[in-house]
């Protein structure tokens, strides 16, 4: 666009000033950051299965997640092909992050995972709830911490993490895949599950007669994680991770999935 006056520049100075921020992660990414962000010339993407915050099938095989979706925009956006490597279970997934084996994930972005894995800020936020099966000993949050309750979590997990230190009476059994805990729960191996909501939901979904308690324990922090010394492409990946939540593309990826379990808004840890 050509400017024949002093005044239309000033305009556009002005209102190019005002959009800056969010135009960011539109404009085309140099070498320097595509190299940083997808260093092997594909966008390697680490997913698991079994959670719609990170990857779902259909029966026809057809994906969809929070993670796959976003994945797939920032390798359009940077011009490079996408490479989905799937694992059993997130703390895999934040392993291979760790180890520099896949450049993108979507998780909850804990101080502890924050050590190892760069983040950007939160781009939503889930509930952490708990799972009870048909006939469980576990009808309130109250009844949990006694002896005998056996509570189910992800091997690795962020809620493992936090529930270890958290009853002093019941026992945390882990599971290596969310396919594993549903197995466990039909077959009377658990009392309860505890993991975010949107992951309940599913399971939910799976294990005839269950059903997740009111209340919640806690939140998750969702964010874009990439493997650390990456720090040429975190600009434009801060400014991608502010766009998609602007644009509303989180949002439309979190209900392709089916997503349940949002926090609200203001909700507060």
């Amino acid at each position: 666009m050509h400017l024949h006056t002093i005044s239309r520049r000033a305009w556009l100075a002005g209102a190019l000033a005002l959009v800056a921020t969010s135009a960011a992660a539109q404009i085309a990414p140099d070498a320097a950051v595509r190299q940083a962000l997808a260093p092997s010339g594909k966008l390697k993407v680490g997913v698991y299965l079994g959670s719609p915050t990170s990857l779902l099938r259909d029966a026809n095989g057809a994906a969809k997640g929070v993670t796959y979706d976003l994945g797939q925009e920032l390798a359009a956006r940077l011009g490079v092909p996408v490479e989905l490597v799937e694992y059993p279970r997130v703390a895999a997934v934040i392993d291979a992050i760790k180890a520099g084996q896949v450049d993108f994930t979507v998780t909850n972005a804990t101080p502890a995972r924050a050590k190892d894995v760069d983040f950007t800020p939160p781009i939503l936020a889930l509930e952490l709830g708990y799972l009870v099966p048909q006939g469980s000993k576990v009808t309130s949050p109250a009844d949990i911490d006694r002896a005998g309750v056996r509570v189910g979590v992800t091997q690795g997990s962020s809620s493992q993490g936090k529930l270890s230190s958290r009853y002093k009476n019941a026992m945390l059994v882990t599971a290596p895949t969310v396919a594993a805990a549903i197995d466990m729960l039909k077959t009377g191996g658990l009392d309860v599950f505890a993991t975010n909501k949107a992951i309940l939901s599913e399971m939910s979904d799976a294990v005839p007669g269950s059903h997740i308690l009111d209340g919640r324990w806690g939140l998750e922090h969702m964010a874009i994680g990439v493997p650390q010394g990456r720090a040429p492409g975190q600009p434009y990946l801060a400014s991608f991770a502010a766009d998609v939540k602007a644009n509303g593309l989180v949002q439309r990826a979190a209900e392709r999935a089916g997503l349940r379990g949002l926090a609200p808004a203001d909700a507060k840890d």
